[in-house]
């Protein structure tokens, strides 16, 4: 049935899970229109509504849900059929850039699922911040990059990364101290940037305790109560608490995480790990990023 074809059903599970039709239109690569088309024609041939506006999202009704349902296993279907055909034949290399803290929290069951799908092409990962990770993607020293949108690294949007305040509770409260000590990555970083612009909105004082290429370095300083960092929240470890508002702490704007290809990067594996990040990542709940 032509209304039920895998772009239309693709367009509803990104509508669905973003709740946007602005965002689900970046994650489809369509524009707002098409997908807002799409979903009405769709609607107009069922004979019923499949979401309800509401002034600040878009939420699914009782027939959306059941044909979210079956929209989610007839691609995954589609992905299967066309992995067990071309499986045996792919083979080669794909290296992929990643900071650190997205490697850690957002790739391991991707990089699982896709060597399980295609066990004769290598994956290599490289592990540095976005900012660095731009230049190797222009010379084709990597072939794909999942990071954080900066000046010089754009690509197709994946979604949105909140971020938060990462702090050990159970000692003293250095949340509190005036200026406030915060460990942060190094210029460049848009994590840095966003926690010092929110810091000097609301006119609160602050000191650069602790700066770090490394995801690790912040949270050493953090959990020997020295210093607090924003952070995007599926970096935070879950012996650290994630503070805001309420704790005297301005709000973080999110992060944009996206995934950038080079153009140098023309091969059959770096197409399908790039489809599997994409659809993967979109469908995770979890929220993370570095800069």
């Amino acid at each position: 049935m032509k209304m039920l074809d895998h772009d239309v059903l693709a367009t509803v599970v990104a509508v669905a899970e973003t709740g946007n039709m602005t965002r689900a239109a970046e994650a489809v690569n369509r524009s707002q229109s098409a997908v807002s088309m799409q979903i009405k024609s769709l609607e107009d041939a069922i004979g019923r509504p499949l979401f309800v506006r509401k002034p600040r999202s878009i939420v699914l009704t009782r027939e959306g849900e059941v044909l979210l349902g079956f929209a989610r296993r007839m691609l995954a279907l589609r992905d299967e059929a066309w992995a067990a055909v071309v499986r045996p034949e792919v083979t080669g290399k794909v290296v992929i850039g990643v900071p650190d803290d997205y490697a850690s929290s957002l790739l391991p069951s991707v990089l699982k699922k896709f060597s399980a799908t295609y066990p004769k092409v290598e994956i290599q990962v490289i592990g540095l911040p976005s900012s660095a990770l731009a230049p190797l993607l222009k010379e084709g020293t990597v072939d794909l990059v999942c990071g954080t949108r900066i000046k010089g690294l754009s690509g197709d949007f994946i979604r949105h990364e909140p971020m938060a305040w990462a702090a050990m509770t159970n000692g003293p409260r250095v949340w509190e101290e005036r200026p406030l000590p915060i460990a942060v990555f190094m210029p460049g970083s848009v994590a840095r940037e966003n926690a010092i612009r929110s810091l000097e909105r609301a006119k609160l004082p602050f000191r650069t305790s602790y700066e770090s290429p490394s995801l690790l370095g912040l949270l050493s300083m953090v959990e020997a109560g020295l210093a607090v960092a924003p952070l995007a929240r599926c970096a935070i470890p879950a012996q650290l608490s994630m503070l805001g508002r309420s704790h005297g702490l301005p709000d973080l704007p999110p992060l944009e995480l996206i995934l950038a290809r080079s153009t140098k990067s023309k091969r059959p594996p770096c197409d399908f790990l790039a489809d599997q990040l994409m659809e993967d990542l979109q469908r995770q709940t979890g929220q993370a990023g570095d800069a």
